[in-house]
């Protein structure tokens, strides 16, 4: 890839940041759309050109895409728990489609789009689901996997309509460092690592070192095909493997304790409730994260790695840096 001026969104951010920092490594010159109240210790010590924005005022996105011959679209309202789901919509479909048709107005020559496994469709049991497992919008649990199938569905549109050159990725569960908020993912590293997890549901994701995903950024925009999704996975492992590795890594206890997801949902209503109530943070079980627990989040990168050369390391690497960075930041004792 030769040295371009790039734009990315969600730099700020644990997966804008990797991608961030893998195209400065690139040697691009990288100006990043910010918002004026976003925490930006991210993108401390980076080489960055700041262009201060928000998705939701489509006055500031054309001079923040002026003379780049690329766009990372990473940024997204990413909450397991949004009492009032508007806003999230609002960024995520509506803030997409206006970056999306002010970067084909600036000219902007190549696009990558971050969507999420959340839009894809799923395999019952222990199947590994691709990129065209069959999926619909009545299959979406929650605003955010919501906002994300709408959004993917307008960057496929325009694509069609107006020809933009947008390559999909579908990145699974990353984790690692500079995880700063953190995501949902994260929190619950940080909870097992701190001996807060004494049981578990009967669930499985897939781990990905945000590394790994921000290297399949870059990939893509090397040699993604114009309207096609790649997913952006590492390892499919059960909560309980997840929860053993992490006892291992912090030489803690795994938990034993398997409790129905019915037990749990009582909890989940009274946590939320009281966060509505005192206007807390967002509680670590709620109910929509319950609903997609029944499901196991299994899937391939095989076509990434057939088509993008995509290699993502073993799981257990990226569990070993996330609670590293975490520890070092505070986070875990």
């Amino acid at each position: 890839m030769e040295a371009l001026r790039i734009c990315i969104t969600g730099a700020t951010g644990f997966v804008g940041s990797a991608v961030a920092r893998a195209l400065i490594k690139r040697g691009h010159d990288v100006r990043v759309l910010v918002r004026p109240s976003s925490d930006r210790r991210n993108l401390e010590g980076l080489k960055v050109d700041i262009a201060e924005g928000d998705l939701v005022d489509a006055a500031t996105l054309k001079p923040a895409l002026r003379g780049c011959a690329g766009l990372f679209h990473v940024a997204a309202d990413y909450r397991l728990w949004a009492p009032k789901p508007e806003p999230m919509f609002k960024a995520n479909v509506d803030g997409t489609r206006s970056l999306m048709l002010a970067a084909g107005e600036c000219g902007v020559e190549r696009i990558v789009y971050t969507s999420s496994v959340a839009v894809l469709g799923t395999v019952p049991g222990e199947g590994a689901a691709d990129e065209d497992t069959p999926v619909q919008f009545t299959d979406m649990i929650g605003p955010y996997k919501q906002s994300k199938f709408l959004a993917e569905a307008e960057v496929r549109e325009l694509v069609k309509s107006q020809g933009l050159p947008v390559v999909i990725v579908n990145p699974s569960m990353p984790i690692g460092p500079r995880d700063i908020k953190p995501t949902p993912t994260g929190r619950m590293i940080v909870e097992a690592a701190s001996g807060r997890m004494p049981a578990y549901v009967d669930t499985g994701l897939n781990v990905v070192h945000v590394d790994d995903v921000a290297e399949g950024h870059l990939l893509a925009f090397d040699k993604g095909d114009v309207g096609k999704r790649y997913i952006l996975g590492g390892e499919n492992m059960s909560l309980k493997e997840i929860l053993g590795a992490l006892a291992e890594i912090t030489g803690g206890r795994p938990p034993r304790l398997k409790i129905p997801h019915n037990l749990i949902m009582p909890f989940a209503l009274v946590a939320e409730t009281w966060a509505r109530l005192s206007g807390g943070t967002e509680p670590f079980a709620t109910t929509d994260g319950l609903k997609m627990a029944k499901k196991k989040m299994f899937f391939t990168h095989m076509l990434a790695a057939k088509e993008l050369g995509y290699t993502p390391r073993p799981a257990a690497h990226a569990l070993a840096d996330a609670v590293q960075w975490f520890r070092d930041n505070g986070y875990v004792p």
